[in-house]
């Protein structure tokens, strides 16, 4: 089992090391070349900035029972459809039982962004130390679950 973050834009990098490190997981950090990650632990892949790159890396290397993290629901229907598992940087577990209608909201968000229609739902609360330990909690639970 492998561990690989969608690491752009995402808030959880430097934990999820910590926690691979603790179980001596692989980790793979994929990211574009807008993004300036380093790790000590990590592998780190850098991606061209082209659209969805880092999403396609990341699908084309997934084995049944790795763990993605990343908040594209079009690349975790992808890690689904190869037996991986996937979690968000919330620490929502996605899975075959809620992709569909995570799918179809973010559908419905696009069409309304295209439509140019103000979206008072899609705004972004600053993240918090709660929101670091609900993720900390769930990708535990998810390693601790298939290990």
């Amino acid at each position: 089992m492998k561990i690989l973050i969608d690491a752009d834009g995402c808030p959880v990098v430097a934990l999820t090391s910590k926690i691979s490190k603790e179980y001596q997981l692989d980790l793979i950090i994929v990211k574009n070349y807008s993004h300036e990650i380093s790790d000590d632990y990590a592998t780190v892949i850098t991606v061209d900035q082209s659209r969805d790159s880092a999403d396609f890396y990341i699908a084309n290397k997934i084995e049944q029972g790795d763990i993605v993290i990343t908040q594209d629901y079009g690349l975790a229907a992808m890690v689904l459809a190869r037996g991986g598992l996937c979690i968000n940087q919330n620490g929502l577990i996605i899975s075959s039982e809620n992709i569909d209608q995570l799918l179809d909201r973010r559908h419905l968000n696009q069409e309304l962004r295209r439509k140019h229609k103000q979206q008072s739902f899609s705004k972004f609360k600053k993240r918090n130390a709660k929101a670091n330990q609900s993720f900390e909690s769930s990708f535990r639970a998810l390693i601790e679950k298939i290990n």
